[in-house]
């Protein structure tokens, strides 16, 4: 069964969410910048102790899949934590993110990524970490920097930056805008670090697409979002034509690589269904197709 909400609804919910998320950034910085080994902090009013983030961590956090734009942390617990980070180009921070594994509050394989990134430019991020009993955890500060921008041209058809536009899509997580954290407009983007993910749409997630003029398709690309509990992780998909043809099911065996497809066809609009899954807030790390403008 699938719930609707009023206009007036979501902007409440939007408004929430807004205020939430300044509440967090807030509250994890005064907790970050409080961390020094056996610094207390008050939390309505009672006494807690802050601890470092090492004592519940197999590793040292490492910083994967750095862009000119957005850059994932990894690291893993050695028991549940429910974590947000905190980074910024200096240690006032300013921007707060937590792991796109949305299952659950607290996890153990933590993965959360930072957007809005600036080329070549170094950042400072920190992690806030609470256990399921309420013990406060705090790392240590860290630094990368990201890559020079990237100003090679986007051969993935599916891409804005080539003319081509979303039509429609079945939902995004929060019912956030195709643009935003979790929108369709990221599983064009040549990016792993960011996914689209729907609203909890399982087998029936899908897009629709509109190319600037026909196209000729020869190859798809694709990567399944999957989120730790095993659900959202996307078994196979199909294609449709404008001409009502519909290509596949492709299938995919795993979510750790993207899977490349053989195809033959000529199309102005394409639309991409979810056929089987394991449920749940399906998506796409990253779908692409390549071709060349149809004769």
């Amino acid at each position: 069964m699938r719930f609707t909400i009023s206009k007036r609804q979501r902007r409440l919910l939007w408004l929430m969410n807004i205020l939430t998320t300044l509440a967090v950034l807030a509250f994890a910085a005064a907790l970050l910048f409080a961390q020094d080994e056996g610094a207390t902090v008050e939390v309505s009013g009672a006494p807690i102790d802050v601890l470092p983030l090492s004592l519940v961590t197999d590793s040292a956090p490492v910083v994967l899949d750095i862009t000119d734009t957005t850059a994932r942390v990894n690291f893993i617990g050695t028991e549940a934590l429910a974590c947000y980070l905190i980074y910024g180009t200096d240690e006032t921070y300013g921007d707060v993110t937590n792991d796109p594994d949305m299952a659950q509050a607290a996890i153990i394989e933590h993965n959360p990524i930072m957007v809005g990134l600036e080329p070549e430019t170094e950042y400072t991020f920190r992690m806030m970490g609470t256990s399921e009993d309420g013990q406060l955890y705090v790392s240590e500060v860290y630094t990368f920097t990201t890559t020079a921008a990237d100003t090679s041209a986007n051969a993935n058809l599916l891409s804005p930056d080539n003319g081509t536009s979303v039509v429609e899509v079945s939902s995004n997580f929060g019912d956030g805008p195709n643009d935003g954290r979790w929108g369709v407009l990221n599983a064009f983007d040549s990016n792993t670090a960011t996914e689209w993910s729907s609203n909890g749409d399982g087998d029936d997630a899908f897009f629709v697409v509109e190319f600037d003029a026909p196209r000729q398709i020869n190859e798809l690309e694709f990567q399944t979002r999957a989120m730790s509990d095993g659900t959202a992780i996307t078994s196979s998909f199909t294609v449709t034509a404008d001409d009502g043809t519909t290509y596949g099911p492709f299938v995919i065996d795993g979510s750790d690589i993207s899977y490349t497809f053989d195809v033959n066809f000529v199309t102005e609009t394409l639309r991409y269904d979810v056929e089987e899954s394991t449920g749940g807030n399906t998506g796409i790390v990253d779908i692409a197709a390549y071709g060349e403008p149809a004769e």
